[in-house]
């Protein structure tokens, strides 16, 4: 349809467009579930795995009712390469979060992924992209209630700020997570439209949308290399369970099913329970980098130089190979350093090759049975159990966790004295399934492992909250990405675990991404401007030389900071907060100290008020979460209410740790927050 070609009544023959879109996306779902594959399958198995490739095709045409179909419009100035825009004609383009085409095969919704669809997010007045007019539309409760036009090359239409993107900016938070695809900003569609052959680190702040950012790069590398990421699959790490639930509806919504999600926890416990904890200074020495040397060296002190010849008895023929013969394979082996479990099943078959030498020097014939077969040999296999004898991760760790002589020849110039005090275990267990595993233990399990047998690799991997992994911590994820690439996210201001990453240099080392392009997101659009720039007095102190967010929402009134005095009760007025903010729309969140929880929980249990646990979907009739500072990383809420922030600090180990926790909490806000003290406020917020 030309630019020109406009109704007398625009909001009509939108509300139609959407109409006509959303019963083709209801054809082409019927389309897919009439399918008879019955003609088409050679058995069982080959049914089972197209019907389950059908199954997820249905799951991705679903039409969500409040979820708008298409979000925006682009018209060109002139027609569009035919290749460029998916088959499409014409210079009209609604962009939407999937495609969607008519009975024709015609595209009547592209996905904002398609190349045609980058200019919605890059045209500007001065580079207009060969955009004629961009549309953005208003929804209520998936109606399209509003639209807003941008003429780029007229030059008597002034810039100004897109009053329904702000709005959706703005726009309450019930439920989980959403994406942001309606309100891409140019510079975070750089970020996603990277190629997935690079790695890419995300050093954002507060309100900048990093998360959502990473997010929108799975969904964008899928649809562009969709074949070779279904055979090496997509990893989203998130720093706990209850931020997983709550961003876990993003990519079903951009028609995304097949991403998997998971702690760092999550991956490293296949082999062992994490039933026990860590003191802080034991957890940062097991999350050194060090640390993988000392597995290292554990894991190759169990190869023993050969004492004896081998001799292989074959009929009536006996076959010697000499102790020095095999110590020249061993050392071969280890100079290749290759992984322990793959030299492990190298050594006999080296053994055996050295057996056929000698079978053909006698004149015989030997051919790759005969070899596999000497392999085999009961002496062949006692001599590989003497000089490389199988490694059990779990086992290892425990020695050197509870064997001091053992640590000690391992780590010795690794570890001081101290710090190898540090981490044996107070009361050594007695086996791999009695003993208490931290997560940290679990992690060089992990390590170990991966020094026996290699890791699989995906095809990409995204780290959220990155910058509260220890050191082995990103080895371990680097493993599960070593032949693919990684999306690095996460705010150096924070971080809150005793090891955070003091720069994104050594953390891309670590993961072993050290190539990767750090890009710096610095304008807010969650956070308003007077809650950020509050927080942001804590910079200096937290982390200093980090540039503050500039947020581009200034909402006067969005931040109150209330004394509460001697006299009163501070659990009544954190109650009486929490009630005048749910007078406003949206969801609250009622953040304090850990400790504070139990008390706050039973006031307002008292007070007749239901509450939500992190990470649950809010409702319009349930929309308090009871949040402890610990959880509230990655968390966003319309309305917060911060109790005590200096019991937020004081729960933390140190200080600096304490006033990054208090910098997460005063960030979670998207339209207000309410700071509640009896204490006095940390000096550092003036």
């Amino acid at each position: 349809m030309p630019a020109h070609e406009e109704s007398s009544n625009p909001l009509v023959r939108e509300r139609a467009h959407l109409a006509a879109s959303r019963a083709a996306l209801r054809a082409m779902r019927e389309d897919v579930q009439a399918l008879d594959i019955r003609d088409v399958t050679a058995n069982w198995v080959n049914a089972a795995v197209l019907q389950a490739q059908i199954d997820d095709r249905i799951k991705a045409l679903a039409d969500l009712s409040h979820t708008p179909l298409f979000f925006g419009r682009l018209d060109y100035l002139h027609v569009v390469g035919a290749e460029k825009a998916e088959g499409a004609e014409g210079e009209r383009f609604y962009i939407g979060r999937r495609h969607v085409h008519d009975a024709h095969g015609d595209p009547m919704v592209i996905d904002w992924r398609a190349p045609v669809s980058q200019p919605f997010y890059q045209a500007s007045r001065n580079n207009p992209l060969d955009v004629d007019r961009r549309r953005r539309f208003g929804y209520t409760g998936g109606e399209l209630t509003a639209y807003e036009d941008e003429h780029l090359t007229d030059p008597a239409e002034t810039e100004q700020t897109s009053k329904l993107l702000q709005a959706e900016i703005e726009r309450p938070r019930v439920g989980p997570m959403r994406d942001i695809v309606a309100t891409i900003q140019p510079e975070q569609d750089e970020i996603v439209r990277s190629g997935l052959g690079g790695s890419v680190c995300v050093q954002g702040g507060p309100g900048t949308g990093k998360t959502a950012v990473g997010l929108h790069r799975v969904a964008f590398l899928l649809y562009a290399h969709r074949d070779r990421l279904a055979r090496t699959g997509t990893l989203v790490i998130g720093p706990n369970r209850s931020f997983l639930h709550y961003i876990e509806q993003v990519l079903p919504a951009l028609g995304e099913l097949e991403v998997q999600q998971a702690t760092v926890e999550d991956l490293v416990t296949a082999r062992v329970e994490v039933r026990g904890t860590d003191e802080a200074p034991a957890a940062v020495i097991k999350g050194d980098a060090r640390m993988a040397e000392v597995l290292r060296r554990a894991i190759r002190s169990h190869v023993t130089p050969p004492a004896e010849p081998v001799v292989v008895v074959r009929g009536s023929r006996r076959w010697r190979v000499p102790a020095y013969e095999i110590d020249e394979m061993v050392q071969e082996l280890l100079a290749r350093d290759m992984r322990y479990g793959a030299a492990h099943e190298a050594l006999p078959q080296r053994i055996a090759h050295a057996v056929l030498v000698r079978m053909e020097e006698a004149g015989e014939a030997p051919d790759d049975r005969v070899q596999n077969a000497v392999a085999r040999n009961p002496a062949v296999k006692a001599a590989v159990k003497e000089i490389w004898p199988a490694v059990e991760p779990a086992k290892l760790v425990l020695r050197l966790l509870t064997d001091a002589d053992f640590l000690a020849a391992h780590a010795e110039g690794i570890l001081t004295g101290d710090e190898q005090k540090q981490i044996l275990m107070a009361r050594p267990a007695r086996s791999v399934k009695s003993a208490k595993w931290s997560a940290a233990d679990a992690v060089l399990i992990d390590e170990a492992a991966d020094l026996v047998a290699r890791t699989h690799s995906l095809g990409h991997v995204v780290i959220d909250e990155a910058q509260d992994l220890s050191p082995m911590q990103y080895r371990a994820v680097g493993r599960r990405c070593s032949t693919g690439s990684a999306t690095v996210l996460g705010d150096l201001a924070q971080g809150t675990t005793p090891w955070s990453t003091q720069s994104w240099e050594q953390a891309l080392f670590h993961l072993g991404k050290g190539d990767a392009v750090v890009e710096e997101l610095t304008a807010g659009f969650r956070v308003p401007r007077e809650v950020i720039a509050y927080a942001s007095r804590l910079l200096p102190a937290i982390s200093p030389g980090l540039a503050p967010v500039e947020s581009v929402r200034e909402t006067p009134g969005s931040l109150t900071v209330r004394e509460v005095a001697a006299s009163e009760d501070l659990d009544a007025a954190v109650v009486a907060a929490c009630e005048e903010s749910l007078r406003h729309e949206g969801s609250i969140g009622l953040i304090a100290a850990d400790a504070r929880i139990p008390a706050l929980s039973a006031a307002l249990a008292e007070a007749g008020h239901g509450v939500l646990s992190p990470g649950e979907e809010t409702t319009a009739e349930s929309r308090l979460t009871l949040v402890p500072a610990s959880l509230a990383k990655g968390l966003e809420y319309d309305y917060v209410v911060l109790d005590e922030p200096a019991a937020v600090v004081d729960g933390e180990p140190d200080e600096r740790t304490g006033l990054r926790r208090l910098y997460v909490a005063l960030t979670r806000a998207v339209s207000g927050l309410v700071v509640l003290h009896a204490a006095p406020l940390p000096e550092q917020l003036g």
